[in-house]
């Protein structure tokens, strides 16, 4: 029986929505009763909101606005109405949902808002728009300067939080850097998944027998690429043609693709290389949402 698999769009309006309610559940009953912060355009902000005490609701739609008039350049006008939408939507949580204080415990409050946030960002990346909008500045900056994206990010961040150390105390900066460390990495978790792949290439004499093991045993895809081997010091000029694998894993199925291979060949040369997002092919991927 075919599963029954919902539109595009409507899916990645559930992950919106989902993410809206995520991260005004961190922000309304974590970081702000608590003046926890966290980085990018959020961090900014709360920051705003805890030095002018402005509503943190009509904040973060200002703060935000320069970012998807940028997105709409660098990405697309879709991505940008749908960040707008999502960036509105976030407001009216904000303003009209009764989110409850959790917590006061410090500790608590820098992780856990942390979890909540990355939850809602990532699902709201995973629907196609961005919660907070500075990876757009920072692809646009990225084209102007020699930094990488992560360099100017961080950059950005390491300000917001000299800022807070400055004016709100170390202690309260060192908290909000443990938020923005956990969000991150939930974001990464959310969407990247449980099952984050593994490319594997493999290059070995005894290539005819590994690709049959690979396929009929681990029931994995391969991919063949017609290649040299030899080219040593001592015998530079002795070479043959070799059959170099490539096939991908998950990360459970490493040690034993790499036992495999060991009882084939000890020789064989294997190496790995972490892939973010795989799909198609006959990977054997389990549903994640």
């Amino acid at each position: 029986m075919k599963k029954l698999l919902l539109p595009h769009w409507i899916q990645d309006t559930i992950y919106v929505i989902c993410g809206i309610l995520f991260c005004g559940f961190a922000l309304r009953s974590f970081l702000v009763p608590n003046s926890f912060f966290d980085g990018g355009v959020t961090g900014i902000s709360l920051l705003v909101h805890e030095l002018y005490h402005l509503n943190i609701a009509y904040v973060i739609i200002i703060a935000n606005i320069p970012f998807i008039i940028m997105g709409a350049f660098q990405v697309n006008k879709t991505f940008a109405i749908r960040t707008f939408a999502a960036v509105i939507g976030l407001g009216l949580c904000l303003l009209y949902l009764p989110y409850p204080q959790i917590t006061s415990d410090k500790l608590l409050v820098s992780i856990f808002g942390g979890v909540f946030m990355g939850i809602g960002v990532g699902l709201a990346i995973r629907g196609g728009c961005a919660l907070d909008g500075i990876e757009v500045l920072a692809l646009y900056t990225g084209k102007r300067i020699s930094f990488t994206i992560s360099e100017i990010i961080l950059g950005i961040n390491i300000i917001i939080f000299l800022i807070a150390a400055i004016k709100l105390g170390l202690p309260t900066s060192l908290y909000s850097i443990l938020t923005y460390y956990t969000a991150s990495k939930t974001i990464s978790f959310v969407i990247e998944g449980l099952e984050e792949y593994t490319g594997v290439t493999i290059i070995s004499g005894e290539s005819e027998t590994i690709k049959k093991q690979l396929v009929m045993t681990l029931g994995r895809g391969i991919t063949v690429y017609k290649g040299e081997r030899g080219y040593l010091k001592d015998s530079f000029d002795i070479h043959q043609p070799v059959d170099i694998i490539f096939t991908v894993v998950t990360r459970l199925e490493v040690r034993r693709l790499r036992n495999l291979i060991q009882d084939i060949d000890p020789k064989a040369f294997v190496f790995t290389s972490t892939i973010k997002e795989a799909a198609g092919g006959v990977l054997k991927k389990r549903a994640r949402h």
